[in-house]
């Protein structure tokens, strides 16, 4: 298993990868552009891009699962939430700050933030900026790959694994049980519910959303011998009223015992 510090580690060195086919292509552009006065072919934009995707799968899933393994079971969705604003905002909000502070390599030769034409481009020093962000990458390749921060990194996971290994809550459970047992007065029914794991309650819910709470009516099939339901066709001559009204009278006398119940509650 590849260590989660080489993990980002990995993600970074393929982020700095794509920041350097960056700054090639930043001098690709302006190279030609002196040369002949033309533009390159967007396809250059395809290396970083590339790059930059797989040193994603790398970091940002790795942060992902730490976030998800290492922080406690009653606290995994605010982890999970922070974890998105460190990865999704958090930088946002960095670059806003950085490009605020290097905003005089992004004016044309006119001393206008607008170098969407070419020539504008061409013009602005956009390339120290690319630079910069090489820098930062480089340097979290190198504290991922110190021992110190490696080790730690493993400490901590390890500890959570623990955690979740180790059944180290349930003397607290137990003894919280019994304390409501005691606050109630105790009593059979009461300790069967405290008892219930969160799957048979589950499904006790479910039970309850289907059938209610009323009395279940269950129908029982008969081992007598017969001729086959499929062949049998209703006779009136044969006696089919009678059992027309046999069945009439149960359907009476269910609905009786539904009223009465229902009145008793």
């Amino acid at each position: 298993k590849i260590p989660t510090t080489y993990k980002f580690a990995i993600g970074s060195a393929f982020g700095a990868a794509a920041v350097g086919c960056a700054i090639i292509t930043d001098y690709q552009i302006h190279r030609v552009y002196e040369e002949r006065g033309e533009a390159i072919s967007i396809l250059w934009q395809s290396f970083p891009y590339f790059l930059i995707g797989i040193g994603e799968i790398f970091a940002v899933s790795a942060a992902y699962e730490v976030a998800f393994t290492v922080a406690p079971a009653k606290k995994k969705s605010l982890a999970s939430a922070a974890n998105l604003f460190m990865v999704g905002g958090a930088p946002n909000v960095f670059c806003i700050y950085l490009y605020n502070a290097c905003r005089s390599w992004f004016l044309n030769a006119k001393g206008l933030a607008h170098i969407h034409k070419l020539s504008d481009y061409a013009s602005a020093k956009v390339v120290n900026y690319f630079w910069l962000l090489e820098a930062i990458a480089m340097f979290g390749v190198i504290v991922n790959l110190l021992p110190p921060v490696k080790n730690w990194v493993a400490a901590v996971e390890e500890a959570a694994a623990e955690a979740v290994k180790t059944p180290i809550n349930t003397p607290m459970i137990r003894k919280n049980l019994k304390q409501r047992r005691k606050d109630r007065g105790g009593g059979g029914a009461s300790s069967i519910n405290d008892e219930e794991t969160p799957l048979i309650k589950a499904k006790k819910h479910a039970d309850y959303l289907k059938y209610g709470n009323g009395p279940e009516l269950r129908k029982f099939g008969s081992m007598r011998a017969g001729p086959s339901l499929k062949n049998a066709h209703p006779n009136p001559s044969r006696g089919g009223g009678g059992r027309q009204g046999q069945s009439t009278s149960l359907a009476r006398e269910v609905k009786d015992k539904l009223e009465s119940y229902a009145d008793k509650r």
